[in-house]
C-alpha cells in the first residue's frame, strides 16, 4: 500500500508541473493593434453552460448585441430582441466562421463534460474561433479555462491537487493548456480569465485577481462574478495578454 501511495504521489506532482510547463505564464507582453473600436455586437460562446448563461444575460443589459452560436437555440433561456441564437457547432468551422462574420468581439466560456478519455473539444473549437477572428478581422477575445494550469498550477488547492484533477479532470485540463496556448499564438486583442472552483452562488460584485488561489484550500467564485468580470473586458485593456486568476 505504501509503495501505491508513493508512486499515486509521484503522478500527482508530475501532473502539476506539467500542466505548469504546458500553460501560459500569468502576463506575456502584448500591445492593443490597433486603435480600438467601440464594441456593440458580441458573440458568446458556451451560452448554455453555467458561465454562459451569465454573459448572455449581463452582455444584454450592458447593451450589447449578442449572437449565441449553440447546438440547439431552443436551450436558450433568455428571450430578448437583441439576442440571436445561432444553431452550430464550435467543432465545425463553417459553422463558427458564419458566427464571428460581422462581430465586434468574441467571449466563451466554451466547456464540456467528457472527462474520461483524451479530448480535444476545447483546443479545437478555439483554433476555429481564432482562425475565424483573423479571417475576419474581429480582435477581441475574452476566453474562460481554470486556475490550476500555467503560472497557477497547484493554486486550486489540495483537494484538486491530489484527487480532482489526476483523477477526474486531467484529459480537460491538459486540453485547457492547449487551448490557452493557441490563444496565445494568435494575433488577437486576447484576455484569458481563469476562476477558480466555479459556484451557483449569487454574484457578490467583488473578487480579487492576480496571483491568486493557494496550495492548500480551494478558492471559489460565482459564475455571476466571472461572467461581470470577462464583461468588463470587452472595454478594458489593462488586462490584454494577461491570463488573469480570479476568486471571490
Amino acid at each position: 500500500m505504501a509503495w501505491f501511495l508513493v508512486l499515486y504521489l509521484i503522478y500527482c506532482t508530475a501532473l502539476t508541473l506539467a500542466l505548469r510547463k504546458n500553460g501560459l505564464n500569468s502576463r506575456m507582453p502584448k500591445q492593443l493593434n490597433q486603435l480600438r473600436p467601440p464594441v456593440t455586437r458580441v458573440l458568446i460562446i458556451g451560452a448554455t453552460g453555467g458561465t454562459g448563461r451569465h454573459l448572455v444575460t449581463q452582455a444584454l443589459d450592458r447593451g450589447y448585441e449578442v449572437t449565441a452560436l449553440v447546438r440547439d437555440p431552443a436551450r436558450l433561456a433568455v428571450e430578448h430582441p437583441r439576442l440571436h441564437g445561432l444553431k452550430g457547432d464550435v467543432l465545425d468551422y463553417a459553422s463558427v466562421e458564419q458566427s464571428v462574420r460581422g462581430q465586434d468581439a468574441v467571449v466563451s466560456a466554451l466547456g464540456h463534460k467528457r472527462f474520461l478519455g483524451p479530448s480535444n473539444i476545447l483546443s479545437e473549437g478555439t483554433r476555429n474561433l481564432v482562425k475565424a477572428m483573423e479571417a475576419h478581422g474581429v480582435r477581441r477575445f475574452i476566453c474562460e479555462t481554470s486556475l490550476g494550469i500555467g503560472s497557477s498550477a497547484g493554486r486550486m488547492g489540495l483537494q484538486y491537487t491530489l484527487f480532482v484533477l489526476p483523477v477526474i479532470l486531467p484529459f480537460y485540463f491538459f486540453d485547457k493548456t492547449r487551448q490557452e496556448r493557441l490563444i496565445a499564438a494568435s494575433r488577437l486583442d486576447w484576455v484569458v480569465v481563469r476562476p477558480g472552483a466555479l459556484t451557483d452562488a449569487k454574484g457578490r460584485g467583488v473578487w480579487r485577481t492576480g496571483d491568486v488561489g493557494n496550495f492548500v484550500t480551494t478558492v471559489k467564485i460565482a459564475r455571476e462574478d466571472v461572467a461581470h468580470f470577462m464583461i468588463d473586458q470587452l472595454t478594458e485593456d489593462s488586462n490584454l495578454g494577461a491570463a488573469v486568476g480570479i476568486c471571490s
